[in-house]
């Protein structure tokens, strides 16, 4: 191909974002088809739809619940402040649809490879689900008695209750996988014995190290607790011995908000207190549901506020806390690096503190066999979680160093899974991997939404009266009904940028994109790829104008069509437009040609005309009384001596079939014979003729007879408020050649109104307009799809009558069904009724060459 549509085809595979991936999907750690369950769900069909999300998810109903949704953070719908439900939404179809005689139990045969996870928190369930389908013999070792890790204990059952936690982690059960709860490495059992037993070892422990402010004085009372300890005997116990009645929590992200609200469940506690160093509630780090949920419970925040000093009494129990001002929680450059007025301080009775200041990961166990960082997390390789002192031994979740929510930590818990694989298979870890898959990233797809014209907002869910929901440890949430999740469903934007695809029928042919077509294209190369693509192309542009690129397409097809042309000693290769090009050899010869000049009609023309009307190909076909009856009303205005008339062909077809060359000659022999007349205006009706000589014209003006009718002469005195008593109102239907010639579009509506014929706009018009198929000569290349592009253009009406200005516009726009005139029947014809509805034009190419020798014949004999 040449290398200017290379260029081109590069351009747009670097650049089309047809196979992007919507913000959502993208931003979710495990990738979920978020707009295709969302999708179904809004379609009643709940069933397809948990199929969609445990391709992904093995945990619907529990990340339903929990899940720190970062999707919906990058949710098109933030742009309008109201991101779709998702994580609700997954609950719907999970705690309604996912039938356990459902589940994938599919799994390959067996290896003879043994894999050890030391971990049942979700990444290590992940990473266990991965390694086993993979046909390995997987147990899990678990430190507590229960399984989950911090789904299980560290977050409250009011959020997530335990059944269906379990329900979920039994699915682990069914593959075969082994449990071995109450397991300690490091003291029931060391990470030497597993590393040696084992044929892989995947370590996905979590961060289960609370911790609390020990720069503080009295900070070892009994009466503080780190959020790690105080939740995870909650979790266990279902109440926390030892807390008093009042309770500070010091943070403001989401696992201070757990501890708030727990502690108000917790025996005996009577006012909860939250202090942070954040400002207000729109700077806490928490979620906004979890600090409505608090507020909404009774907990007391103070903003902007750190403790100072502890107080005990002689007990060492907590009697109050000074708190301090905050001033600013980050430095200039953005680094936590809090400030304070140490002299702005107050009071806070309390009896029960509880840090929610961050937590670490207990890796003591791992001795010299797994190389830990200085934060206690465990040394790996970013991309495969290979630990890098052991190659049997690979990381995975908050071990990792990686991450910080559930869904995260179950990527990562893949991403491990995927390297046991390969090491157990002796493969590269890293060849021919894409990394992403189990990565947030950012996507291309940046969709221009105008949210003025779009309504709806964010559903919330019912929830259990907070006075009495404080009581117990309940779930608060109780989850969407059908109506409202297909409700708010059916809000998803269904991001995707396939505008071009849902408007163009030729496309949809042969890819789902323009990104996967022209990729192809230049793997394969323009002769292996099949020549009807190009000549599919109506040319029309409006794959360009629903671009948000604004790709020209339409450039690169008419590229390859030359080329093809090229390559066959100038001619279209496609046999069946071989009928074409014999037509304009015959639109071309003298036999249907001619040449007039003001009223002296000579051969060669001697006299100087200033105004040459082109009719073009298919008016003088279609009308040849309405061309001589627009000269006749050109002389009449502008003088007879000054008008003359052309009947040659433009080559438009030639153009359109990529025989550029021949294109060259045929339009040649106008512009000489214009050139020779000495035309200064080259006045057109068929908008082809008008585009090709305004390219081609050096020595005169083009003007579009519509045009110059508004402008300058008006419309023939006869056809004045002609059509005021029609009972027709009209439908336009607007070229696409010139759909961005405004004047075009007004002048015709004008000389409408001048008849006083009714009219009414649709919607796919003027620069919008649609081709009505003709467009590439597709009506010779390919007639299916011919006939489709019509059908769709005709359904765009809602009139049966329909004004044209083109020739073969409205030859087609007949072939649909419609009633469709050609203007210059209403300028020079009787006033027009709903009754005057009959087919027009020729019916055999026969009479189409007859009516051209009668349009010469007409010219030729002007009066």
């Amino acid at each position: 191909m040449r290398t200017e549509i290379i260029e081109r085809m590069q351009e747009i595979v670097d650049g089309c974002m047809g196979e992007e991936t919507p913000a959502c999907q993208a931003t979710c750690p495990m990738h979920t088809d978020v707009k295709e369950y969302v999708r179904l769900i809004a379609l009643g069909k709940g069933d397809e739809a948990i199929k969609v999300i445990r391709d992904k998810l093995f945990l619907p109903a529990t990340l339903g619940r929990i899940c720190a949704h970062p999707c919906e953070g990058k949710c098109k719908w933030n742009e309008g402040k109201s991101p779709m439900s998702i994580a609700s939404l997954k609950r719907y179809a999970a705690d309604n649809f996912d039938l356990e005689e459902n589940w994938d139990l599919e799994i390959k045969p067996k290896t003879g490879k043994r894999v050890a996870i030391i971990g049942s928190g979700p990444s290590g369930l992940q990473a266990a689900l991965d390694i086993r389908r993979e046909g390995n013999e997987v147990t899990i070792y678990e430190k507590l008695d229960v399984r989950g890790g911090m789904l299980r204990v560290g977050i409250p059952a009011y959020r997530l209750p335990r059944n269906i936690l379990e329900r979920e982690i039994t699915y682990l059960d069914k593959l075969g996988i082994e449990f071995k709860l109450g397991v300690e490495i490091g003291k029931d059992l060391s990470l030497n014995e597993l590393v040696a037993d084992y044929d892989s070892v995947v370590i996905a422990i979590g961060r289960h190290q609370g911790r609390v402010d020990r720069s503080l004085s009295n900070w070892d009372s009994k009466d503080v607790f780190s959020a790690q300890g105080f939740l995870q005997e909650a979790s266990l116990k279902g109440d926390v011995k030892g807390v008093g009645n009042k309770v500070l929590v010091v943070g403001g992200g989401d696992v201070a908000m757990d501890c708030c609200r727990t502690a108000l469940r917790v025996s005996n506690v009577d006012k909860v207190y939250s202090v942070c160093l954040e400002d207000s509630f729109d700077s806490m780090a928490s979620s906004n549901h979890e600090i409505k949920g608090a507020l909404a419970e009774g907990v007391k925040f103070n903003h902007a506020q750190a403790i100072k000093e502890i107080h005990t009494d002689s007990n060492g129990r907590v009697i109050s806390v000074t708190l301090k001002k905050c001033l600013f929680m980050f430095d200039e450059n953005k680094r936590f690096a809090p400030a304070y007025d140490e002299d702005d301080t107050r009071e806070l009775e309390v009896n029960t503190i509880i840090f929610a200041i961050g937590q670490g990961v207990d890796g003591a166990f791992a001795e010299d066999i797994a190389i830990r960082r200085p934060n206690g997390t465990f040394d790996c390789d970013k991309e495969t979680l290979q630990s890098v002192s052991n190659p049997k031994v690979f990381i995975c979740g908050d071990a990792s160093g990686e991450s910080v929510i559930a869904i995260q930590a179950m990527a990562t818990g893949r991403r491990s899974a995927i390297s046991v694989n390969r090491y157990l298979n002796n493969q590269d870890l890293k060849e021919n991997r894409e990394f992403k898959d189990t990565w947030s990233y950012d996507t291309k797809l940046d969709m221009p939404t105008d949210w003025s014209k779009i309504d709806g907002s964010r559903l919330g869910m019912a929830e259990l009266n907070p006075s009495e929901r404080i009581h117990s440890f309940d779930e608060v949430a109780l989850g969407f009904t059908k109506e409202e999740a297909e409700n708010e469903a059916s809000r998803c934007r269904q991001c995707e940028c396939k505008l071009c695809m849902k408007e163009c029928i030729m496309l949809n042919d042969y890819a789902s994109c323009p990104k996967e077509l022209f990729r192809e294209y230049l793997e394969n190369g323009s002769d292996k790829m099949d020549q009807m693509i190009a000549y599919s192309c109506n040319e029309c542009r409006q794959c360009t104008l629903k671009c948000p690129k604004s790709y020209e397409l339409r450039d690169i097809f008419t590229g390859l069509k030359s080329e093809y042309a090229t390559k066959n000693s100038g001619i279209a290769p496609l046999p069946v437009l071989k009928e074409a090009d014999k037509g304009q050899v015959k639109e071309c010869s003298s036999e249907f040609c001619t040449s007039v000049s003001g009223k002296v009609r000579t051969e060669p023309i001697k006299k100087k005309t200033k105004y040459v009307f082109v009719p073009g190909c298919t008016v003088p076909a279609y009308t040849p009384g309405g061309v001589e009856a627009v000269v006749k009303h050109l002389r009449e205005c502008l003088g007879e001596e000054n008008v003359g008339a052309l009947l040659q062909c433009c080559g438009k077809v030639t153009k359109f079939i990529g025989e550029d060359e021949l294109f060259k000659e045929r339009n040649q022999i106008a512009i000489d014979k214009l050139d020779e007349m000495g035309a200064e205006v080259v006045i057109t009706v068929c908008p082809s003729c008008f585009k090709v000589f305004k390219a081609t014209c050096k020595n005169q003006r083009v003007i579009s007879y519509w045009d110059l009718m508004h402008n300058l002469i008006g419309i023939p005195e006869a056809a004045k408020n002609i059509g005021v008593n029609s009972d027709v109102v009209f439908n336009i239907h607007d070229s696409c050649v010139t759909r961005d010639e405004i004047t075009h579009h007004e002048s015709i509506r004008w000389i409408l109104d001048q008849m006083g014929y009714k009219r009414e706009e649709i919607e796919r018009n003027g620069m919008n307009t649609r081709c009505c198929g003709v467009g590439g000569m597709v009506c010779s290349s390919a007639p299916e799809l011919y006939k489709r592009v019509y059908t769709r253009r005709a359904n765009d009406f809602n009139s049966d009558y329909i004004l044209t200005y083109c020739g073969s516009c409205r030859g087609t726009m007949q072939a649909a069904g419609k009633d469709a005139v050609h203007i210059l029947d209403l300028i020079f014809g009787p006033t027009y009724f709903k009754k005057d509805r009959k087919l027009r034009g020729y019916k055999t190419m026969d009479e189409m060459w007859s009516n051209r020798k009668e349009t010469k014949y007409r010219l030729d004999n002007l009066k």
